[in-house]
């Protein structure tokens, strides 16, 4: 069963869609099913695994929320082994406005979403940079949610708007909603101000910040131009390596998470009864017992 990420900032700008790319790639180059769900109307997403945004008579997203297609006649696969994306499209701008007269409306992309969990071992979402009605469905779809945070000061005060919308939506529309984690993008070493929005967001959000830290990099800001995930584009650059070691970081939480379920659950019941022993002595080839050797 998919492990559903919704990869949420309402700023733009901060590496949301870099990262929800990336991550997916990365994680499919782990041998993961991955399905990457593109929510933003820009399609950013979709061009950033080299799907256009125009898919013509193509079913999309938007056809999958309004019910009127299978979310899997939508599907494509991607050049990297393992990543299937769920594509935008340039009707998604109006959806919001036509959504708002559907019943149950914040719940139509679980609804389309939930067919398609047991083939896949990750879907992540990629959500539009607001909160509007599209990332309240992103919200409601998802297990878990996953920041990524630009290191800057406006970038840290939205983070408290953004918590208390998962809050809300925990309250009233999804009460296993989670939160996943802040990855730290855009990070610059040689800023005091980057370091000392680390310092801000793992003492606020302790055991919750990833340690993996995503720096600037040029080849990750060139590769959505070639339509393909920076470990295509530059597997040896700094960005295409951070992303890889935050799909480690990021299985690795949830492994561990895993065990200690086991744990927690107890030993596995033994089989009742003594185990059965072998009749006699093993006989030898000869027929007789071994004697026992004098001394």
């Amino acid at each position: 069963m998919a492990l559903v990420l919704a990869v949420v900032n309402q700023k733009g700008g901060v590496g949301k869609t870099t990262t929800a790319v990336n991550l997916a790639a990365s994680l499919a180059a782990q041998e993961k099913r991955v399905l990457l769900v593109d929510l933003d109307p820009q399609g950013n997403a979709s061009s950033g695994v080299g799907i256009g945004r125009d898919q013509g008579e193509r079913p999309t997203i938007y056809h999958a929320l309004l019910g009127e297609r299978d979310a899997r006649a939508a599907i494509l696969p991607t050049e990297v082994p393992h990543l299937f994306v769920l594509p935008s499209g340039t009707d998604l701008v109006g959806a919001e406005l036509e959504l708002v007269a559907v019943d149950a409306r914040e719940n139509r992309l679980r609804s389309a979403l939930d067919p398609l969990r047991s083939g896949y071992d990750f879907i992540l979402i990629d959500c539009p940079p607001s909160l509007g009605l599209l990332t309240i469905n992103a919200l409601v779809a998802a297990d878990r949610v996953l920041v990524p945070l630009q290191c800057e000061y406006y970038a840290l005060e939205g983070l408290g708007s953004l918590l208390r919308t998962i809050d809300l939506v925990r309250a009233n529309l999804n009460r296993d909603l989670q939160l996943e984690g802040v990855v730290l993008t855009m990070f610059d070493a040689r800023n005091n101000l980057a370091r000392q929005v680390m310092k801000d967001v793992q003492s606020n959000l302790p055991g919750q910040v990833y340690a993996t830290v995503i720096p600037r990099n040029v080849r990750l800001s060139e590769a959505p131009s070639h339509g393909r995930p920076v470990i295509l584009y530059d597997i040896e650059s700094k960005g295409a390596q951070s992303y890889l070691a935050l799909a480690e970081e990021l299985l690795g939480r949830h492994h561990a998470g895993t065990t200690d379920e086991e744990k927690a659950a107890g030993p596995r019941p033994q089989a009742s009864g003594p185990r059965p022993q072998a009749a006699g002595p093993r006989p030898h080839a000869s027929g007789q017992k071994r004697s026992a050797p004098t001394r």
